[in-house]
Formats: structure tokens, C-alpha cells, sequence
């Protein structure tokens, strides 16, 4: 059996733009086009692919097949770019969670990015969460804290991101004169990344027995943002090693709890049969986070 490409570009277009009326619009064909499309796809395959919902999400065979075309699309540039004197870039989606892309990840992948001529496609989540999009076809590749790989993947330890609960001085000063203790966490405001972001809230309960909701806190969904928010005293919270050494080390924060830390050990997941260019960066990335991080238990 072969996979009309027509029928797989509506499909990759309606999964990437999350309508219909947007892939259309890329395609320039009308949205019945792409409905029709995906539906003959779906009957070529014998299953549902897609699920027709704001946005439109791939179903679970849906995935499969996501991962199949995309890494199939990455397989076919890479075979077509070897073939010129003077290989074009091929674009590559690539999963991390936001506090590698944040500290680590681009020193260590600039160098190869350019080498090698790709363009990358950072799909960003929690280190909880950015397997899930390799599953479901987002990217080929993912720094995650899964340790098992996806069937057809590889997975190699990459190192130890450590986090440290930390504050700006007047802010400790104001909230925890005689240091932090369970009373005064119940008061002073936490910083939190986002909705999926469980370190702080796992941090209160294990130390201090505070669950979800016992305490007042600030959501800001952005690395740089999240780091300035702290420093101005607005709330304290978990920043990584690499992201406060030199601000606890200058004074401009302070470490609440210089007894406790939180360890998160990253993976580096890709597919086992990848394109030389890819292999070649995987390789480069393993490399540079196991000199930049802590190593792996």
C-alpha cells in the first residue's frame, strides 16, 4: 500500500494549523477539499486519523501516522539535499522543556545547528510533557524526564538539572525573617511557571506539607520573565543551577533552603533510524549537556 501524498499533506496541514480552514488556506483548496482528502485517507488506512474539534488533533493512529510522515518528510530532504554540491538546510522539531532551552541547550546546539545547516523547531513543555509530543508526531526528537524509550527510539542520560529554592533579599527578609517554615509558606506568594508546572507544588508538600492551593501564587509562562519576577520580589520559587549561580553568588537572591534541592534528570529521546545531519547534532547535544549539567545518578 502507498500513502497518496496529497491525502498525507491535508492531513499534516489540518494536524499543524489545528483547522480545516487553515490548512485549506495553506493548500490554497478549499476546506471541502481537505475534509474530503483526510476522509479518503482514513478510508484508504480503515481508521479514524483525526479528530474534527477546535483544534483538530490526531487521533491515536492518527499519531503513528503523524510520526511515520514526518520522519519520512525529514528522511526524503536529507536524501535530496546529499545529492547537491551544496546541501540546502533541512528543519527539524525538536521538544525540550523550557528551562533547557532557557540555560544549556543553545550554546551546546548553535555550533552544530550551523555546521550542519538544519533549522530547528523548538516545541516547547514541561520535561513531563515533551515525550508526549514526540508520541504524538510534534517533533523527532525530545529532552525529557521519561526514562524509557518509545518503541523504535533510543534514549541516552544527558545529566541533572538542579533547583534551588530561591528569593530576592528584601523579599526573604519581609516573609521569612527567622527563615522559611510551614506558617509563613502559607503566606508569602510562590512564583509558578504554568499549569503543568508541578516542582514548586511537590517541593511545599514533601518539605513543608502544604498541598496545591494552601498558599497564594503567581503564574508567568516565560523563562526570562519568570527569573525577573523573582528578582523584583514579587515571589519566590524553584530556578535551575544554571539559571542562578552567578544572582546567588552576587547576593541579588538568596537560597531559602540551603539544605534542600530538587533534582530533575534529563533523556535525550530520538529515533533509532534518523538521518546522518540528525544523528550527528543528537550526538553533539548528549555530548554538551553531559559537560554542562551535573551528572546522572
Amino acid at each position: 500500500m502507498t500513502i497518496d501524498p496529497r491525502r498525507s499533506e491535508a492531513f499534516v496541514a489540518a494536524v499543524d494549523s489545528g483547522s480545516l480552514e487553515q490548512a485549506a488556506a495553506l493548500l490554497n483548496v478549499t476546506p471541502s477539499a481537505i475534509s474530503q482528502r483526510i476522509a479518503a485517507l482514513e478510508h484508504d488506512l480503515g481508521t479514524p486519523l483525526l479528530v474534527r474539534a477546535r483544534p483538530c488533533r490526531p487521533t491515536a493512529p492518527g499519531m503513528r501516522l503523524l510520526q511515520f510522515l514526518r520522519r519520512r518528510a525529514l528522511l526524503e530532504d536529507e536524501f535530496f539535499a546529499e545529492q547537491q554540491a551544496d546541501p540546502g538546510p533541512v528543519r527539524v522539531a525538536l521538544a525540550v522543556n523550557n528551562d533547557t532551552l532557557a540555560t544549556w541547550l543553545l550554546p551546546v546546539l548553535a555550533p552544530v545547528l550551523i555546521e550542519e545547516g538544519l533549522l530547528v523547531e523548538f516545541v516547547t513543555g514541561d520535561q513531563r510533557h515533551t515525550f508526549a509530543l514526540l508520541e504524538q508526531g510534534l517533533a523527532l526528537a525530545c529532552v525529557s524526564g521519561e526514562t524509557e524509550p518509545m518503541r523504535g527510539c533510543t534514549v541516552s542520560p544527558l545529566g541533572v538539572m538542579r533547583y534551588r529554592m530561591v528569593a530576592a533579599p528584601a523579599f526573604a527578609a519581609r516573609w521569612f525573617p527567622g527563615g522559611i517554615t510551614r506558617d509563613a509558606a502559607r503566606r508569602a506568594p510562590v512564583m509558578v511557571f504554568d499549569r503543568n508546572d508541578r516542582l514548586q507544588t511537590a517541593f511545599l508538600l514533601q518539605h513543608f506539607g502544604l498541598p496545591e492551593g494552601a498558599y497564594p501564587f503567581h503564574y508567568v509562562p516565560s523563562s526570562d520573565p519568570y527569573v525577573q519576577a523573582i528578582r523584583l520580589g514579587l515571589g519566590y520559587g524553584l530556578l535551575p543551577l544554571e539559571q542562578c549561580a552567578d544572582m546567588l553568588a552576587s547576593g541579588a537572591l538568596v537560597d531559602l533552603t540551603p539544605d534542600l534541592f530538587v533534582d530533575v534528570t534529563l533523556y535525550w529521546h530520538a529515533w533509532r533510524i534518523q538521518p546522518p545531519r540528525l544523528e550527528r547534532m543528537g550526538a553533539a547535544l548528549v555530548k554538551g549537556a553531559r559537560a554542562a549539567l551535573l551528572p546522572s545518578p
